[in-house]
C-alpha cells in the first residue's frame, strides 16, 4: 500500500513508518520544531526522522503545496495526524488547534477526493466527553468539553459530510492516552517517567481515581495496519488498550522504580472523566488483539528512558551541588 501521512514525523506518524507499507511523511514540523522545542527533546525528534524513509517538508495548512506533493505520490490511502495533540496548549493557542487540525483536514479530504484516495482520521477518545459508564462503545453520545475534543469532533463531522456527498471511503479512529518512545507532547506517562527519574515530584491533578485508558504505542500501529487493509464505506473504531487504569495507579508503577514523592493538587475542569473504551467492534470486524496492558507497556517505556540515560546529568549535576 502506497500511504500518506499529513503530520507524519509526529509520535504517531513515524511510529507507524515501520509498517511494511511505503509511506510518505508529510510535515512542516511546527508542532514539534527542532529549533523551539525543549533542548533535551531534540534527540527525539531526530530519532524520528531517521526512522522515516520518505519525508515531505510541507505546511498542509497550504492547499495548493500540498495537492501537488499528494498529486505526485498518489497514494491509496491519506491518513490525517495533524494536530496540536494536547487538550492544555488547544485551550491556550484556539487558533494554532483550528489551523493545524481543521484546515489541514478539510485540505486532505478535498485532495483525497480529487485523487480517489481512501482517508483515515486521527480523532480522540475527548469527543465523547464524561464516559456514561465505566466501558463504553463507540455508539456513546458525543458531547466533548473545551476547544481540543470540540476540534476534534468537528473533524469527525466533516468525514462524515464527505462520506454523504461524495461516497467516499473514509475510517475515524478514537485512541486514548497514547504513550511510548519518543513522545515529546507532554502527556502524564511521559510527565511522570521524567519527573520521577530527575528527582522530582509527581504531580496527580485531583485525587488520581480518574481512570484512563492507557495505550501503547505498539498495540496502536498493529490495530492500523489491519484498518489499512482495504475496505469500503465510512467506518468508525475505537482503538486502545481497552483497559482502563487510574492516575494513582499509574504514578505508583512510576515511582515503584523511580521512588519520588507524590503531590496531588486540583483537578482540571475541562478534561473530562474516561474510563475503558470498549474495541469490541475492530475486534470483531478486523481481528484487533491489544497485546501491551499497562504494566508491560510502562515496564518498556521506563526501560527505553533508562536506555537513553535520561536523567543521569541532572543527577550528577545535583551530586557534585
Amino acid at each position: 500500500m502506497r500511504i500518506a501521512l499529513i503530520g507524519g514525523a509526529g509520535f504517531v506518524g513515524h511510529h507507524l513508518c515501520q509498517l511494511p507499507h511505503k509511506f510518505l511523511a508529510i510535515d512542516n514540523l511546527g508542532v514539534n520544531n527542532l529549533l523551539t522545542i525543549q533542548k533535551k527533546y531534540r534527540p527525539f525528534i531526530w530519532e524520528r526522522l531517521e526512522m522515516i524513509d520518505d519525508f515531505m517538508p510541507c505546511n498542509a495548512v497550504d492547499y495548493h503545496a500540498l495537492s501537488k506533493v499528494l498529486s505526485e505520490f498518489q497514494p491509496d490511502i491519506i491518513v490525517h495526524l495533524s494536530a496540536v495533540a494536547h487538550i492544555d496548549r488547544a485551550e491556550k493557542s484556539p487558533m494554532d488547534t483550528f489551523l493545524n487540525s481543521q484546515r489541514t483536514l478539510e485540505n486532505g479530504l478535498d485532495i483525497a477526493r480529487a485523487i480517489d484516495a481512501k482517508f483515515v482520521y486521527f480523532s480522540s477518545s475527548t469527543v465523547y466527553g464524561d464516559f456514561s459508564s465505566d466501558v463504553i462503545d463507540e455508539d456513546e453520545p458525543l458531547t466533548p468539553r473545551g476547544i481540543y475534543g470540540n476540534v476534534k469532533l468537528a473533524g469527525e463531522a466533516v468525514c462524515r459530510g464527505y462520506h454523504q456527498a461524495y461516497d467516499m471511503d473514509i475510517t475515524i479512529v478514537r485512541p486514548q492516552a497514547l504513550y511510548g518512545p519518543r513522545c515529546v507532547s507532554r502527556r502524564v506517562t511521559q510527565i511522570f517517567i521524567e519527573n520521577a527519574m530527575q528527582g522530582k515530584p509527581i504531580v496527580i491533578h485531583g485525587s488520581g481515581k480518574d481512570k484512563h485508558d492507557f495505550t501503547y504505542i505498539d498495540d496502536l500501529v498493529s490495530g492500523m495496519n489491519l484498518i489499512f487493509k482495504p475496505w469500503e464505506g465510512l467506518r468508525t473504531y475505537n482503538l486502545t488498550g481497552e483497559s482502563a487504569t487510574s492516575v494513582q495507579a499509574l504514578a505508583d508503577m512510576v515511582v515503584e522504580r523511580f521512588p519520588t514523592e507524590i503531590i496531588h493538587t486540583d483537578a482540571d475542569p475541562l478534561k473530562p472523566s474516561r474510563g475503558t473504551m470498549s474495541c469490541g467492534r475492530i475486534r470483531t470486524e478486523l481481528g484487533y488483539r491489544p497485546k501491551f496492558p499497562i504494566e508491560i507497556g510502562m515496564d518498556l517505556y521506563m526501560d527505553w528512558y533508562q536506555e537513553k540515560g535520561y536523567g543521569r546529568q541532572e543527577d550528577q549535576i545535583r551530586s557534585t551541588g
